[in-house]
């Protein structure tokens, strides 16, 4: 079942990329955004987090932080940060368990049976984090609202 917008996000513990536990608890105090995207290397993915990427100084200025979740394993998330310089952390949600309490998941993902992957989903929290915004998506091809984000962000 998806997150709606008012209720509190649930909170969690996943490791970045540097195989470090990091709990939601210890990001709360900014507005946070936390993108969940199927997968490190693919095309979407890529143009999403590369999109939040050139979008931090903007975020700053906003006081919020982004924060990427996949079901990619450290190791993959910590490449992928290398390869397109990605300024914000990446957790590794591997059991799924996060991302089925958020947004959702694609079970056989990409026609590999058995393979679950996060559906591509965009949370703004405010400090508290309580959900001010949610956005789900079930086709995975697509970038999320942008403009939207931004706008939630602006309005508290």
């Amino acid at each position: 079942m998806a997150l709606k917008i008012g209720s509190k996000a649930p909170e969690f513990t996943l490791f970045d990329t540097d195989r470090k536990e990091r709990a939601l608890s210890e990001f709360l105090g900014k507005k946070t955004v936390l993108a969940f995207y199927p997968g490190a290397f693919t095309g979407i993915c890529t143009k999403e987090l590369c999109a939040f990427r050139d979008a931090m100084a903007n975020f700053n200025n906003m006081n919020a932080q982004v924060i990427g979740i996949s079901v990619d394993g450290p190791f993959a998330n910590k490449a992928f940060t290398e390869k397109n310089q990605l300024t914000f952390p990446l957790l590794s949600d591997y059991t799924a368990d996060v991302s089925k309490k958020y947004g959702g998941v694609h079970e056989d993902f990409a026609g590999m049976k058995g393979y679950t992957a996060a559906k591509r989903a965009v949370f703004v929290l405010d400090k508290g984090g309580l959900v001010k915004y949610a956005w789900i998506s079930d086709n995975p091809g697509i970038e999320p609202p942008y403009d939207e984000i931004n706008k939630s962000l602006a309005s508290f």
